[in-house]
């Protein structure tokens, strides 16, 4: 297993840096408009959803990497405050999808629209931190190559001589 270098710790840091800034900036852009981190997440989870999957509360939970009754409470906040509905399949009245409200809706774009651009801004700096920590990796993993041929080229002309 490859040891890692000051330099690889320099460059996850600087990644991680890069990563921090962003949700810095995410979460003052969230409180701004009145909502939590979570409740933008699942706005955004909701409006994002991958073709083939709907918006159900189990898919939006596994989505966001939280517990199905932490999905339902922040649901409950987001519909107390009007961002959120629950809708009923016509298929089957016990499968209960969300949907954005028109004001979810407008709320949504003007943060998505924000975090864009932001985006766009931080992606030089994301990008050259990500690029950095893969280096480090791909140069280890060339350094891990190099030894093992090395090795095999010593052990091939040990035996060589061995035999010869």
């Amino acid at each position: 297993m490859k040891k890692l270098t000051l330099a690889d710790y320099q460059a996850m840091a600087e990644f991680r840096f890069q990563i921090r800034k962003f949700l810095h900036f995410s979460e003052e852009a969230v409180q701004g408009a009145g909502l939590e981190r979570g409740q933008y997440q699942l706005m955004l989870a909701i409006k994002g959803m991958p073709d083939g999957l709907r918006p159900r509360i189990r898919d939006l939970a596994n989505r966001m990497h939280i517990q199905h009754h932490s999905a339902v409470e922040l649901i409950n906040r987001l519909e107390a405050g009007g961002y959120v509905r629950r809708e009923r399949t016509a298929e089957d009245k016990r499968e209960v999808l969300l949907a954005l409200t028109p004001k979810g809706e407008r709320v949504l774009e003007e943060l998505a629209l924000h975090h864009h651009e932001e985006l766009r801004s931080a992606a030089p700096g994301l990008v050259a931190a990500l690029r950095r920590v893969m280096v480090g990796k791909r140069d280890g993993i060339r350094k891990e190559i190099a030894t093992k041929e090395a090795l095999s080229t010593t052990h091939e002309k040990s035996y060589a001589k061995h035999i010869g």
